[in-house]
């Protein structure tokens, strides 16, 4: 099966990449913009799967294919809510919502490979998931967050933001003030609230701010030491099976 990635954020290319040469597939392309994915399909035979993420670097990866004829299978690659996600639904268009799981991945594969033999009217499904999307033309992440302090609200704005953490059933976030806030949200609903160039899960317990590390340490079983430029109340530990990820991230 010949694939291909098409993804603006390297570090998730990246990923994709490594989670599907687990299961024995080799994506040979990785493509980060709509410009690059044009010139890339006017010049090579189509592969048999495209992972499509719907916003590039330079627009919406729908635009590809306003000037290209799709020959490939699309899974898609996305962080839009549940709203959006009907329109894959409603089409039969396989899709993986980020954080990509294994498991997730497997399936939608093996559902690919249950349909060779099926044609679909692929631009037909573009136009109605283009409907049902609402101003997808910039991606948005968090700019601030509203924390209670006793009878009043306070904006954080994410800049000042060193890491989010998560303690006794709790999700907080640590500001570069040295203060603490509870929040009302979950480490993993931030995983699409977060910008990642910015901000990294290092574990299960910690988002890290990649302007407030001071230092990082080689650490046991071949873990890393993250020391942040105030945050002090615990060891900040980059988890095994993330180390690679975490480094390609700082790059």
């Amino acid at each position: 099966m010949k694939v291909i990635i098409i993804e603006d954020e390297k570090p998730s290319a990246r990923r994709l990449k490594r989670m599907l040469e687990a299961i024995d597939i080799t994506a040979e392309t990785m493509l980060h913009s709509v410009e690059e994915s044009i010139q890339w399909f006017n010049n090579n035979p189509h592969p048999d799967v495209i992972f499509l993420d719907i916003q590039l670097s330079d627009g919406l990866s729908f635009e590809i294919f306003d000037q290209v004829e799709v020959k490939s299978a699309i899974i898609f690659t996305t962080a839009y809510d549940e709203y959006a996600l009907q329109a894959f639904k409603l089409n039969s268009i396989d899709y993986l919502l980020k954080p990509i799981d294994d498991e997730d991945l497997e399936t939608a594969v093996a559902k690919y490979k249950t349909r060779l033999p099926q044609k679909t009217n692929i631009a037909l499904d573009f136009e109605d998931i283009k409907k049902l999307l609402i101003n997808p033309i910039d991606r948005v992440y968090k700019k601030r967050f509203s924390v209670k302090v006793g009878q009043h609200l306070k904006l954080v704005n994410i800049d000042d933001v060193e890491c989010f953490y998560s303690e006794n059933k709790g999700t907080y976030l640590y500001t570069t003030e040295g203060r603490n806030y509870l929040l009302d949200t979950t480490l993993e609903a931030l995983e699409n609230e977060l910008e990642p160039d910015t901000f990294f899960r290092i574990n299960r317990k910690f988002f890290i701010n990649i302007n407030a590390i001071k230092d990082i340490i080689s650490y046991t079983n071949s873990r890393l030491q993250i020391k942040l430029n105030n945050y002090n109340e615990d060891e900040v530990i980059v988890a095994r099976e993330r180390v690679k990820d975490f480094k390609e991230w700082l790059e």
